[in-house]
C-alpha cells in the first residue's frame, strides 16, 4: 500500500459527476476513443475511458475521502483503514484476491491521498467481472476483527518509522507543511501521527468505514479494452446490487487562513549529506478560488522549475553556480487550499546562506520582469505535450480521471485543460507569481548536517 498525493504532478486530464450519460469526443486531446459517464442508481459515479490498444483493463475505485477527512485526534485513520481494506471479507478470507490477482498475471495496489483513497487492479480485459466482484464485496463486507486490526496498526507505525523516522527529509517535510498549513488538516500528515496512530482502534475504523465507503461518496473508473455499455452492465450486476445509504458524506475542514507573516523551520541531523532548501506559498486550487491564477500558476511553475531550461536551474546551476538542483512543484487538484513550491540544493562548498540569496535574487528578477515570450511558450509546449504522452499509459488515464472527480472536477475540466493553458497569457503569468509568491507569505525549510 502507498500513501502520497497519488497523482502526477501535471493534472493534464480531469472528470465529473453527472446524473445522465455524457459523451465527451477527446480527440483533439490525443485521446483516440470517448469518454463516457454515468451514474447508477446507487449513487455510485462510473467514468469509463476506452483504450482497445491491449486486452487489458485498469479497474480503480476511488473514494472522496482522504487524510484531511480524518476525525479530530485521530490522524492516519484514512490510511490505516486502506491498510485494513486488504484484511478479506467473509467471501474473500485475506491475501486469498491477491493470489487471484496474481494467477491471472494482473497487478493491484492502493493509496492515500489528502482528498481521496483509491484502490486498483490491472488485469486481462476477461478478469473485470472478478474485480468488480471483490471492490463490491469489500465496500459492504470488510472484516474487522480486532486480531487483524491490532497487528496491522503495528505495521503501520513500523511503516512510518521506516518512512519518516529514518528519513530527516521526510521529518522536515511533515515541519514544513505543519507550517505552511497550520490550521487546516493538510498540515497533519497522510500516515498520521505516531501517538495517535497508537490509540486508533477498531470501533475508529468500522465507524469511518460505514460514513465513507459507500456507493454515493464512490467512483469506479475503468480503463481499457471495453467499452460502456459492457462496463455498465457489469457494474449493475456487481455494484448495482449495493443498498444506497443516502447523501453522500459532506467534507467539513477547517479554512486556513490568510498567511501574515513568513515562517522558518529547519532541521539539523548528522544523516544529512545533502543540504536542501525548500520554499512554499499557499495558492487557489482548481475547485476553490479562482481558477484562471491556478492555470498561470501552472505555468510559473513550469518556468521557473521546469528542468534544466528552467529559470532557476540557469540561474542558480548554470549562470551562479551555487546550486546543484532546482526545481519547482505545483500540484492544483486539491480540494481546499495548493501548496506552490521551489527547491534546491547547494554545490559542495557552497553555504547555504549564499545559495539562498540566490535564490532570492533570481525570483525578485522574475517577479519584477516576469518570463520571456520564449520561456511562456516553451512552458505551454511543455504542459501540453505532458498531456499528450500520458495517453500512452492506461494506468495514467484511470488515474487521471478518477484523481480530478475525486476532488469536484469534472470530465470537460479535464478535457478542456491544455486549451486553458494555451489561453493563459503573459499578463496573467506576472499577476499570479506576483500576488501569490510574495516573501512575507512564504515558508522556508532548511535541512542541514549537524
Amino acid at each position: 500500500m502507498l500513501s502520497g498525493a497519488g497523482a502526477s504532478r501535471s493534472p493534464l486530464f480531469r472528470r465529473s459527476r453527472r446524473r445522465c450519460p455524457v459523451n465527451i469526443h477527446a480527440r483533439q486531446q490525443g485521446l483516440a476513443e470517448p469518454v463516457e459517464t454515468f451514474r447508477l442508481a446507487n449513487g455510485l459515479d462510473v467514468v469509463v475511458v476506452r483504450d482497445p490498444r491491449a486486452p487489458v483493463v485498469t479497474h480503480m475505485v476511488w473514494y472522496r475521502n482522504g487524510s484531511a477527512d480524518d476525525p479530530a485526534g485521530k490522524s492516519g485513520i484514512a490510511h490505516f483503514l486502506e491498510h485494513l481494506m486488504f484484511k478479506g471479507t467473509e467471501r474473500w478470507p485475506a491475501g486469498e484476491f491477491s493470489k487471484i490477482v496474481a494467477g491471472f498475471g494482473g497487478q493491484e495496489n492502493a493509496f492515500t491521498s489528502f482528498d481521496y483513497t483509491a484502490y486498483f487492479q490491472r488485469v486481462p480485459k476477461e478478469h473485470l467481472r472478478a474485480m468488480m466482484d471483490y471492490e463490491a464485496d469489500r465496500m459492504t463486507g470488510l472484516s474487522f476483527d480486532e486480531s487483524v486490526v491490532a497487528p496491522e496498526r503495528d505495521v503501520v507505525l513500523e511503516e512510518r518509522r521506516m518512512r519518516v523516522d529514518a528519513d530527516p527529509a521526510a521529518q522536515l517535510g511533515e515541519e514544513f507543511s505543519a507550517s505552511l498549513f497550520f490550521h487546516h488538516p493538510y498540515g497533519t500528515p497522510i500516515i498520521g501521527w505516531e501517538h495517535e496512530i497508537e490509540r486508533l482502534s477498531r470501533d475508529d475504523a468500522f465507524a469511518y468505514y460505514q460514513r465513507f465507503y459507500t456507493p454515493e461518496n464512490a467512483i469506479l473508473v475503468v480503463a481499457g479494452d471495453t467499452n460502456a455499455a459492457e462496463v455498465r452492465a457489469l457494474a449493475e450486476e456487481s455494484y448495482g446490487k449495493i443498498a444506497a445509504r443516502g447523501a453522500a458524506p459532506v467534507r467539513s475542514r477547517p479554512i486556513e487562513p490568510e498567511p501574515r507573516a513568513s515562517r522558518r523551520v529547519q532541521l539539523n541531523d548528522p544523516r544529512v549529506q545533502q543540504p536542501s532548501l525548500r520554499r512554499g506559498w499557499l495558492t487557489p486550487t482548481y475547485t476553490a478560488g479562482e481558477r484562471e491564477e491556478v492555470f498561470a500558476l501552472e505555468l510559473v511553475a513550469e518556468i521557473l522549475g521546469g528542468g534544466t531550461t528552467s529559470r532557476l536551474y540557469r540561474r542558480l546551476c548554470v549562470e551562479d553556480e551555487l546550486a546543484a538542483g532546482a526545481n519547482a512543484y505545483f500540484m492544483g487538484s486539491m480540494v481546499d487550499r495548493a501548496a506552490f513550491q521551489l527547491s534546491a540544493s547547494p554545490r559542495p562548498g557552497v553555504e547555504m546562506a549564499a545559495m539562498e540569496a540566490g535564490l532570492d535574487a533570481a525570483l525578485a528578477t522574475f517577479l519584477a520582469e516576469g518570463p520571456t515570450e520564449i520561456e511562456l511558450a516553451r512552458a505551454r509546449t511543455r504542459l501540453v505535450a505532458e498531456t499528450i504522452f500520458a495517453r500512452d499509459s492506461q494506468s495514467s488515464l484511470a488515474r487521471i480521471f478518477g484523481s480530478a472527480l475525486a476532488v469536484g472536477e469534472t470530465v470537460e475540466d479535464v478535457l478542456a485543460w491544455p486549451q486553458r493553458i494555451e489561453a493563459v497569457g503573459r499578463d496573467a503569468v506576472v499577476e499570479a507569481a506576483r500576488r501569490y509568491l510574495k516573501p512575507d507569505r512564504s515558508v522556508t525549510g532548511l535541512l542541514l548536517p549537524a
